[in-house]
């Protein structure tokens, strides 16, 4: 899946965003066509996942500018 393919919630520059993203630096939300989230941030070693998963971590300001994105 394209970066392009996905909607990005957050780190956009249209001032609704927190101002720490540039155009392809992270943390980053986004929402897939089938209504899941790609989450781009520095890796976390919190603890080991399953084999063909990972672990990112984000601030909350993220996350929060993700759900005023959504409407929720």
């Amino acid at each position: 899946m394209a970066r392009e393919e996905l909607t990005r919630l957050t780190g956009n520059g249209n001032g609704n965003g927190n101002g720490e993203c540039g155009e392809d630096d992270c943390p980053n939300v986004y929402r897939t066509e089938r209504g899941t989230f790609v989450v781009q941030g520095d890796t976390s070693d919190a603890f080991t996942p399953p084999q063909g998963e990972g672990l990112v971590e984000i601030p909350e300001s993220v996350l929060r500018e993700a759900v005023r994105a959504l409407g929720w």
